[in-house]
């Protein structure tokens, strides 16, 4: 049986020019940072929301809030998960109500992760705007769900998957497009 193949997509220039773009873009949308958080679904999507913050903030001169979802008691599939699931924290910065909110993931693909980080952030009050920020959209969608802001659209066979690399977690930043079983 062959080994699996690891192809990069995106390499670390590559990623930092679609954060700085989708940056551009976020403030562009929203009129500016009046109001403006950032919420990072973990894991990697954390990551990219602090990066997508100092971009923001390095154009802008001002302080970007950010936080963190942990939608793992959100998810459509918890019973799937295992009898012992990893729970990590959520941390919203402060009153979200009738804010600007952008949530931020790695990879949208069927469109559950966004559905389930919707419903749990609607547990900490009712923002003024909702969008949705992701590195790369590989299509496939089963909810009605699609990114405001995109960093790469990537087509992905059906014995493919797309892995995002962050430093924090992985020691590098990247794209890479892995062949699966």
């Amino acid at each position: 049986m062959p080994a699996n193949k690891n192809s990069v997509v995106m390499d670390e220039r590559a990623v930092r020019r679609a954060i700085a773009r989708m940056a551009r873009e976020i403030v562009e949308r929203n009129a500016g940072t009046e109001d403006l958080i950032l919420i990072g679904i973990h894991r990697r999507g954390v990551d990219l929301a602090d990066l997508l913050a100092e971009e923001i903030e390095k154009g802008e001169g001002r302080d970007i809030p950010r936080g963190s979802l942990d939608i793992t008691l959100y998810r459509d599939d918890f019973s799937a998960i295992g009898p012992r699931p990893i729970i990590g924290s959520t941390d919203i910065p402060g009153n979200i109500d009738d804010r600007s909110v952008v949530i931020v993931d790695d990879v949208c693909h069927t469109g559950r992760t966004t559905r389930a980080a919707l419903d749990e952030l609607a547990d900490f009050g009712r923002p003024g705007r909702i969008y949705l920020c992701v590195l790369i959209d590989r299509g496939g969608r089963e909810l009605p769900i699609q990114p405001d802001f995109v960093g790469r659209h990537i087509e992905v066979g059906p014995h493919e998957d797309v892995a995002v690399l962050v430093p924090r977690e992985d020691g590098e930043l990247a794209v890479q497009l892995r062949d699966v079983e």
